[in-house]
Protein backbone atom coordinates (compact mmCIF):
# COMPACT_ATOMS: atom_id res chain seq x y z
CA UNK A 1 0.00 0.00 0.00
CA UNK A 2 1.50 3.37 -0.96
CA UNK A 3 2.06 5.97 1.73
CA UNK A 4 0.03 9.19 1.65
CA UNK A 5 2.13 12.24 0.74
CA UNK A 6 0.21 14.55 3.10
CA UNK A 7 0.97 12.29 6.04
CA UNK A 8 4.60 11.83 5.02
CA UNK A 9 4.89 15.64 5.01
CA UNK A 10 3.81 15.65 8.68
CA UNK A 11 6.49 13.16 9.78
CA UNK A 12 8.60 15.66 11.74
CA UNK A 13 5.56 17.17 13.45
CA UNK A 14 4.14 13.77 14.42
CA UNK A 15 7.58 12.73 15.68
CA UNK A 16 7.82 15.88 17.81
CA UNK A 17 4.41 15.13 19.37
CA UNK A 18 5.50 11.57 20.14
CA UNK A 19 8.70 12.75 21.74
CA UNK A 20 6.79 15.31 23.81
CA UNK A 21 4.40 12.61 25.05
CA UNK A 22 7.33 10.30 25.74
CA UNK A 23 9.17 12.89 27.81
CA UNK A 24 6.03 13.73 29.84
CA UNK A 25 4.45 10.35 30.64
CA UNK A 26 1.42 10.16 32.92
CA UNK A 27 -0.17 7.18 34.64
CA UNK A 28 -3.77 6.11 34.04
CA UNK A 29 -6.45 8.66 34.95
CA UNK A 30 -3.68 11.23 35.50
CA UNK A 31 -3.14 12.10 31.81
CA UNK A 32 -3.99 15.76 32.39
CA UNK A 33 -1.10 17.32 30.45
CA UNK A 34 -1.54 14.83 27.64
CA UNK A 35 -5.29 15.48 27.48
CA UNK A 36 -4.69 19.24 27.40
CA UNK A 37 -2.16 18.83 24.57
CA UNK A 38 -4.48 16.57 22.58
CA UNK A 39 -7.51 18.82 23.06
CA UNK A 40 -5.56 21.92 22.04
CA UNK A 41 -4.30 20.23 18.86
CA UNK A 42 -7.76 18.95 17.93
CA UNK A 43 -9.20 22.44 18.43
CA UNK A 44 -6.36 23.87 16.34
CA UNK A 45 -7.38 21.45 13.55
CA UNK A 46 -10.99 22.69 13.75
CA UNK A 47 -12.28 19.48 15.33
CA UNK A 48 -15.06 19.53 17.94
CA UNK A 49 -13.65 18.43 21.32
CA UNK A 50 -15.28 16.60 24.22
CA UNK A 51 -13.27 16.39 27.44
CA UNK A 52 -13.53 14.46 30.67
CA UNK A 53 -14.61 11.21 29.04
CA UNK A 54 -13.71 8.48 31.53
CA UNK A 55 -12.10 11.20 33.67
CA UNK A 56 -9.16 12.32 31.49
CA UNK A 57 -10.23 11.02 28.08
CA UNK A 58 -10.71 13.21 25.03
CA UNK A 59 -12.93 12.62 22.01
CA UNK A 60 -12.65 14.71 18.87
CA UNK A 61 -15.53 14.69 16.38
CA UNK A 62 -15.09 15.59 12.72
CA UNK A 63 -18.20 15.50 10.55
CA UNK A 64 -18.15 16.04 6.80
CA UNK A 65 -21.42 16.14 4.88
CA UNK A 66 -24.81 14.93 6.04
CA UNK A 67 -24.20 11.19 5.93
CA UNK A 68 -24.86 9.19 9.07
CA UNK A 69 -21.94 6.80 8.68
CA UNK A 70 -19.39 7.01 11.49
CA UNK A 71 -16.11 5.43 12.49
CA UNK A 72 -14.11 5.55 15.70
CA UNK A 73 -10.31 5.68 15.75
CA UNK A 74 -8.74 5.06 19.16
CA UNK A 75 -5.41 5.59 20.88
CA UNK A 76 -4.40 5.10 24.50
CA UNK A 77 -2.58 7.86 26.40
CA UNK A 78 -1.32 6.37 29.67
CA UNK A 79 2.20 5.33 30.60
CA UNK A 80 3.54 2.65 32.92
CA UNK A 81 5.17 2.80 36.38
CA UNK A 82 8.64 1.92 35.07
CA UNK A 83 11.98 3.69 35.51
CA UNK A 84 13.31 4.70 32.10
CA UNK A 85 17.00 3.99 31.53
CA UNK A 86 17.29 5.51 28.07
CA UNK A 87 19.62 8.45 27.57
CA UNK A 88 18.11 10.16 24.53
CA UNK A 89 16.96 13.77 24.82
CA UNK A 90 13.24 12.92 24.95
CA UNK A 91 13.50 10.37 27.78
CA UNK A 92 10.99 10.58 30.61
CA UNK A 93 11.17 13.65 32.83
CA UNK A 94 8.98 11.91 35.44
CA UNK A 95 11.07 9.46 37.44
CA UNK A 96 9.39 6.09 37.74
CA UNK A 97 6.95 6.68 34.86
CA UNK A 98 7.65 5.77 31.25
CA UNK A 99 5.99 5.19 27.90
CA UNK A 100 7.32 1.67 27.54
CA UNK A 101 4.15 0.47 25.83
CA UNK A 102 3.92 2.63 22.70
CA UNK A 103 0.99 4.77 23.79
CA UNK A 104 3.04 7.89 23.04
CA UNK A 105 3.25 6.69 19.44
CA UNK A 106 -0.43 5.74 19.33
CA UNK A 107 -1.51 9.20 20.48
CA UNK A 108 0.85 10.97 18.07
CA UNK A 109 -0.33 8.86 15.12
CA UNK A 110 -3.98 9.51 15.94
CA UNK A 111 -3.31 13.25 16.11
CA UNK A 112 -1.63 12.95 12.71
CA UNK A 113 -4.68 11.20 11.28
CA UNK A 114 -6.94 13.88 12.81
CA UNK A 115 -4.90 16.67 11.27
CA UNK A 116 -4.78 15.00 7.86
CA UNK A 117 -8.51 14.24 7.77
CA UNK A 118 -9.44 17.72 9.00
CA UNK A 119 -7.30 19.29 6.26
CA UNK A 120 -8.36 17.07 3.36
CA UNK A 121 -11.93 16.19 4.37
CA UNK A 122 -11.79 13.52 1.66
CA UNK A 123 -14.57 11.44 3.24
CA UNK A 124 -18.24 11.76 4.07
CA UNK A 125 -19.61 10.96 7.51
CA UNK A 126 -18.22 11.29 11.02
CA UNK A 127 -14.86 10.35 12.48
CA UNK A 128 -14.58 10.06 16.26
CA UNK A 129 -10.99 10.41 17.46
CA UNK A 130 -10.94 8.64 20.84
CA UNK A 131 -8.01 9.30 23.17
CA UNK A 132 -8.49 6.75 25.94
CA UNK A 133 -7.11 7.08 29.46
CA UNK A 134 -5.94 4.23 31.65
CA UNK A 135 -5.83 1.48 29.04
Amino acid sequence: MPLIDGIIAMKDEIQSWRRDFHSHPELGFKENRTADFVAAKLEEFGIQVHRGIGKTGVVGVLKVGNETRAVGLRADMDALPIVERNTFDHRSTHHGVMHACGHDGHSAMLLGAAKYLSQTQNFRGQVNFIFQPAE
